[in-house]
């Protein structure tokens, strides 16, 4: 297992915006907006540490919502933080940034500052809220001044696939620190991601040629190979090669979920993963953190269960996007439906 453990965790559904793609509206438009106490968010904190604890694992923290930064005890949480020596990145909107809120966020222990950017001016401002692709694009500086690393993120579907080379473009236009896409996960009524796989693979080889050239250039943008596909990708191109040594059953790769990651919702509900719709497995409140990962986690470390990925060389390695696949139909273990491989 690997020496951080990452705890996704959502303390409010407050938030500027009502995202299209947004998984916490995706199946009621009206829900009640939640938010965790700062007394819940405190037990919270410590059953995290609890179980860090008793699986000798690093804890990091990526905190969201919502917009985290709207909960009233937001910067009593990164006190909290600060007090224990817990390194931390938010994911966040930008419309309340500004110098001294980004320097205050630094003084805390922020290392990075994860923004949005899903398509060009019209398309993002389509997803998100008017105004909102411009005002991205410059609180990346308003980020970096502060020593914050900024990080920008893109939700890949077939409405802006054709978006993403200009994407890059942008961002490292404003210098980012990181960027990275992972798919679309279909929520509610939706099924699919709505790209074949053959067009999923000339993205990653359109934007790998992208990626060259500006890493030739001396650009100082890193560029986050985030969706586990690019594995598939590399392992075809020849710039990933399975070791001649490999321990029988490891997993040394690809999806997190069951492995260094989970999701608390601001209802303390516990999910293997934000993004897989059906994978809750119990609640902070109620729960021992160490507990449910040896008992409900388990099923999410069922390897042999993958339809297609367990026939594959590249299990160890890969395995797609699960969330994606439950998005179209439910089954965690479903062929990835952007995986391009022929597997016997």
């Amino acid at each position: 297992m690997k020496q951080y453990f990452s705890f996704q965790w959502h303390i409010t559904d407050e938030c500027d915006q009502r995202c299209k793609h947004c998984y916490i509206f995706s199946e009621d438009n009206c829900k009640k907006l939640d938010s965790m106490s700062w007394e819940q968010m405190q037990e919270t904190f410590h059953n995290c540490l609890d179980f860090c604890k008793v699986y000798d694992r690093l804890p990091y923290f990526y905190i969201t919502g919502g917009d985290p930064i709207l909960h009233p005890d937001f910067w009593k949480l990164l006190e909290l933080m600060k007090e224990n020596g817990i390194p931390f990145t938010i994911l966040g909107n930008p419309f309340h940034l500004d110098d001294a809120v980004c320097q205050r966020l630094k003084e805390y222990g922020c290392e990075k500052y994860q923004l949005s950017l899903d398509g060009m001016r019209e398309t993002h401002d389509w997803f998100r809220k008017p105004g909102s692709f411009d005002i991205s694009l410059e609180k990346i500086g308003c980020i970096k001044r502060a020593g914050i690393r900024a990080v920008v993120m893109t939700t890949v579907s077939g409405t802006n696939i054709d978006e993403i080379p200009d994407i890059i473009d942008a961002v490292v236009e404003q210098k980012a620190d990181v960027f990275a896409f992972a798919r679309y996960c279909p929520t509610s009524g939706e099924k699919e991601v709505g790209i074949e796989p053959v067009r999923y693979r000339k993205l990653l080889e359109d934007c790998d040629r992208k990626f060259r050239k500006y890493e030739a250039e001396g650009c100082e943008t890193y560029f986050n190979k985030k969706d586990h596909l690019w594995t598939l990708y590399e392992y075809e191109t020849g710039a990933f090669r399975i070791p001649e040594t490999v321990e029988e059953g490891m997993i040394y790769g690809g999806c997190n979920c069951g492995n260094c990651h989970l999701t608390i919702l601001p209802t303390g509900d516990i999910f293997a993963c934000r993004r897989v719709q059906n994978s809750k497995v119990g609640n902070v409140f109620t729960d021992r953190i160490a507990d449910v990962w040896i008992c409900q986690m388990e099923k999410y470390r069922d390897y042999a269960r993958f339809e297609k990925c367990s026939k594959c060389e590249l299990l160890a390695w890969c395995r797609g996007c699960p969330a994606v696949a439950s998005g179209r139909d439910g089954n965690f273990y479903a062929a990835d439906p952007q995986c391009w491989k022929e597997v016997v």
